[in-house]
């Protein structure tokens, strides 16, 4: 049984909620989300909350049910405040440039490495940080790796890209036996 599915969830004002037709749909001062949803779970709105309940008892509906509940609750939380995630980028000579929906980075490729946002996604660039936002945390998340991705942290001296707050572990170099 999930606890998290149990509990109703409390939609806040100036935001709309509906479930039509296998689409559950949120809309708020950011923007709107939406998302299919099985019907393996029931979404039951009304005086201000959303109460979620598996439909059947098996094992799958059971699972989809915690699932979706977060699923609920990330969309009231995007279109509301919105989310973000920050990168820092480490290295000499290694830097990032946001023009427009794209962003290119130069990381000691010999060429640089253009990455197109997604719809909905928002990049600046400040000296070595970069900060993607939107309303969408999956897709957030997702390019927020993807600019990651492009170089990784390496664990003698650090140099990359990486979260901020993200801790690298570092490996002892060659030692010169004298």
């Amino acid at each position: 049984m999930s606890r998290l599915g149990k509990q109703p969830i409390e939609i806040p004002k100036g935001v709309e909620a509906s479930c039509v037709g296998g689409v559950l749909t949120f809309k708020g001062p950011k923007g709107e989300l939406t998302r299919k949803v099985t019907d393996a779970v029931s979404f039951t709105i009304a005086d201000g909350n959303i109460t979620l309940a598996p439909v059947s008892g098996n094992d799958s509906s059971k699972a989809l049910w915690g699932t979706y509940a977060s699923h609920v609750r990330n969309m009231i939380e995007g279109v509301t405040t919105g989310f973000t995630k920050e990168l820092e980028i480490d290295g000499v000579g290694y830097r990032a440039e946001a023009q427009g929906n794209k962003i290119k980075l130069s990381v000691g490729f010999s060429h640089p490495v253009e990455l197109e946002a997604p719809k909905g996604i928002e990049i600046k660039v400040e000296k070595s940080l970069i900060t993607v936002s939107g309303i969408d945390k999956e897709t957030v998340g997702q390019f927020a790796a993807n600019v990651r991705a492009v170089k990784k942290p390496e664990p003698y001296k650090g140099k990359g890209i990486h979260y901020v707050g993200e801790y690298i572990i570092r490996k002892q170099g060659k030692k010169a036996i004298g």
